[in-house]
């Protein structure tokens, strides 16, 4: 796939109804902690070095907290000295991306695309030969054992 074809995919938003998984808010509210929900369906964030130390599962892979989509290999975290998980790729197919404003400055968002879940932001600050830094929220990833909630 194209560079160009590659951003457009990862730019087109699916309708909530189109997702592989979809859930109303109280089989969310239900599944997810209280600091998951928070993050993954009302795009909150957690503390900076607050949230829980995350590996990746036996695959090399770090996975939704929501739905246990592959999202990140191992290979490509590294520490940013945020207090957030950071990774300088994302597996394209299984993320989206959305402008955010909501801090009054353009952002852009990081959601999964199986499930909608809101995992952080990407900045264009990170390493070679990305140029990316995928600042994640710990919790919106899933154990190592790649159990979801």
């Amino acid at each position: 796939m194209s560079a160009v074809a590659s951003l457009i995919n990862r730019l087109r938003r699916p309708k909530d109804d189109d997702r592989e998984v979809t859930k109303t808010d109280a089989e969310w509210e239900a599944q997810l902690s209280s600091q998951q929900y928070h993050v993954l369906r009302r795009h909150g964030t957690e503390a900076p070095f607050g949230g829980p130390a995350v590996q990746p599962d036996a695959d090399g892979m770090y996975r939704c907290g929501g739905c246990g989509a592959t999202l990140f290999k191992a290979d490509t975290k590294f520490d940013s000295g945020t207090g957030w998980p950071s990774f300088g790729d994302a597996e394209h197919e299984h993320v989206e991306l959305r402008r955010d404003f909501s801090m009054g400055i353009p952002r852009t968002e990081v959601h999964c695309r199986r499930c909608g879940g809101h995992l952080g932001h990407v900045f264009n600050d990170g390493p070679g030969p990305t140029g990316k830094r995928y600042c994640i929220n710990a919790c919106a990833l899933a154990p190592s054992d790649g159990t979801v909630q």
